[in-house]
Formats: structure tokens, C-alpha cells, sequence
């Protein structure tokens, strides 16, 4: 089928693409800057200007299903400025989509809309599942209105499926590139108190989660995008030490975290302990359960 595909240049849409075409499927590439983006991109997928003004929605109408993962990236200082950008980056994105979806002859079936599991806020030691409560920080009503504005497709005859995603781990990028200098240094260890848990996924069964949402009519609403075994930051520091040949008892102090990474922080110091009880009811088949396995598959160790 034709599949929409938007922030699809990223550490995960590029992959997504490339396993959408690998499947056979048509993908068009929604991007603001065509040009650039097409140097990053499967050469099998066709790329359309996302600009304002750009002659982008009829690429909608007759498409089979959307995969929306377009947002500012969170890994930054939170400002005033900043926060506004990730906010408006994901409503907007929906939004977008969801008019173009209501003017559209025929209609995309299904709609898969990135989340993120900073949907929870914090929580400690508790269990969460797709049916926990939001939290009231920051990032938590950046989700909840990020996926209010994705729901819009519902009442169009769209399947909407969010997919909380949690800490994505793969060869080339993502949080682990930034978390490898100090251990290849012999100088890694756990983020804060170690105590914190780490909710995390294989980019590869991200990847499939996504497609597996696209295509199994069952799958909507809220589906929590991580691996079947959480872990604590300590925990899984011990894993990196042990599959790089490194040490692992040197922590990054709670208070220079916060120093250096302002309110931004509390992503990686508080964490929540997320597991994926729907797509495991979905019978989705997970590859990376155990974080040692995954860190030796991305690292090639």
C-alpha cells in the first residue's frame, strides 16, 4: 500500500522507510526540506516538499496508512523557546495531517502516530501499562497533546495507534551514542542514583512495531513501544560495562546531570518502568528482550 511517512530522515523513520519498501510497500516521504532530505533516504522512496504552501496533500488522498514521526528533538535545554518548538512541532505535525485526512475522497485506514512513554511522568518503582494515568510534567502534556492532536483522525473513520516509544538503542545514533564515549574511556557508569528505571527498545523491534501497527487492524489506541524487560539505569550500565569489557562503577553525579542538561534532566533521572502489555497481547514478536542481547546486537560486540 502507499504509506506516509513524515520525520522519516531520523534515527528511526529512515529505517522505518527502508523496511516499508523492503515489504513492498509505496512510500512517500513528507519532508520541509526535499532536497536536503533526499541525500538521507532509501532511493526507492519518493520524497514531497512539506513546506508550507507545498502541493502535499493529495499525496494523502488514496493512501493506505500514515505514520506520523515528525516533532523537535527533546534532547536539548528545555528554554522557553525550546519548549515551545517541541510542543508545537508535534501538535502542529497531527494537525496538519488530520485536516488533510477530512478533505481526502478516500481516506488513509489507519493513522500511527509517534508518543513517547514521558506520557506516564514519574512514578517510581510502579508497573506501567497503556492504562496508567499521564503525569503533570513537562514532557507528559507535550504527550497528552500530542496525541489529543493525533485522536482528531478517529471520528474521521481513521484507526489511530500512538505508540509510546521508550529509550531507543541502535548502532548509529540515539541516546547510546551519547552514553559509549565515557565507557570506551573507561570512565562509564550509571546516570543519577542508578535506581531509576530505564524502559527501553531495539531500534530493529521498533521498527517492526511500527509496521506491525500499520498493518493489524486490532491495534489502536495507546501501545507502549518497549522492550518486554525494563531495566534500572545501574542495571543497565552493568550490561554496557560487561558486553564492552568495561568498567561500569562510575556515575554521573544527579546535581551535574542537572547542570548541565537544565529541566531536560528529569528524562534521564527519573525514568519510569514501562512494559509493552499490548503489543504483547497483539501477539507482537519482540527479538530484543533482554537489554545484554541488545546491547551486544547495536554494538556488534
Amino acid at each position: 500500500m502507499r504509506v506516509i511517512v513524515t520525520g522519516g530522515t531520523g534515527f528511526v523513520g529512515s529505517k522505518l522507510c527502508e523496511s516499508l519498501v523492503a515489504k513492498g510497500h509505496e512510500v512517500i516521504l513528507f519532508t520541509r526540506d526535499a532536497s536536503r532530505s533526499r541525500d538521507h533516504i532509501h532511493p526507492r522512496v519518493r520524497v514531497v516538499s512539506w513546506a508550507p504552501g507545498a502541493a502535499w496533500e493529495s499525496w494523502i488522498d488514496g493512501a493506505g496508512g500514515i505514520v506520523n514521526l515528525a516533532g523537535e528533538n527533546i534532547a536539548q535545554r528545555w528554554t522557553a523557546a525550546a519548549k515551545s518548538r517541541i510542543v508545537n512541532s508535534r501538535v502542529e505535525a497531527a494537525a496538519r495531517l488530520c485536516a488533510a485526512i477530512e478533505k481526502a475522497a478516500v481516506r488513509p485506514s489507519v493513522l500511527v502516530n509517534a508518543a513517547a512513554v514521558g506520557y506516564y511522568g514519574p512514578h517510581g518503582d510502579d508497573v506501567l501499562a497503556e492504562d496508567a494515568p499521564p503525569g503533570t510534567d513537562f514532557l507528559a502534556t507535550t504527550c497528552v497533546a500530542w496525541e489529543e492532536a493525533a485522536r482528531k483522525a478517529e471520528p474521521l473513520g481513521v484507526r489511530v495507534a500512538l505508540i509510546r516509544t521508550g529509550i531507543v538503542l541502535g548502532g548509529d545514533g540515539g541516546a547510546l551514542a551519547k552514553m559509549l564515549p565515557p565507557f570506551k574511556a573507561f570512565a562509564g557508569g550509571p546516570v543519577g542514583s542508578g535506581e531509576q528505571w530505564m524502559s527501553w527498545i531495539h531500534r530493529d523491534d521498533l521498527v517492526a512495531l511500527f509496521a506491525f501497527a500499520l498493518g493489524n487492524p486490532a491495534a489502536k489506541g495507546a501501545i507502549n513501544g518497549t522492550a518486554p524487560n525494563p531495566v534500572t539505569m545501574k542495571e543497565f550500565a552493568t550490561a554496557l560495562g560487561h558486553v564492552l569489557h568495561r568498567p561500569s562503577f562510575l556515575p554521573a553525579p544527579a546535581a551535574a546531570v542537572r547542570l548541565l542538561l537544565g529541566e531536560m534532566a528529569t528524562v534521564v533521572l527519573d525514568g519510569q518502568r514501562v512494559v509493552p502489555k499490548k503489543a504483547e497481547a497483539l501477539g507482537f514478536p519482540f527479538r530484543f528482550m533482554e537489554i545484554e542481547a541488545a546491547l551486544r546486537d547495536v554494538t556488534g560486540a
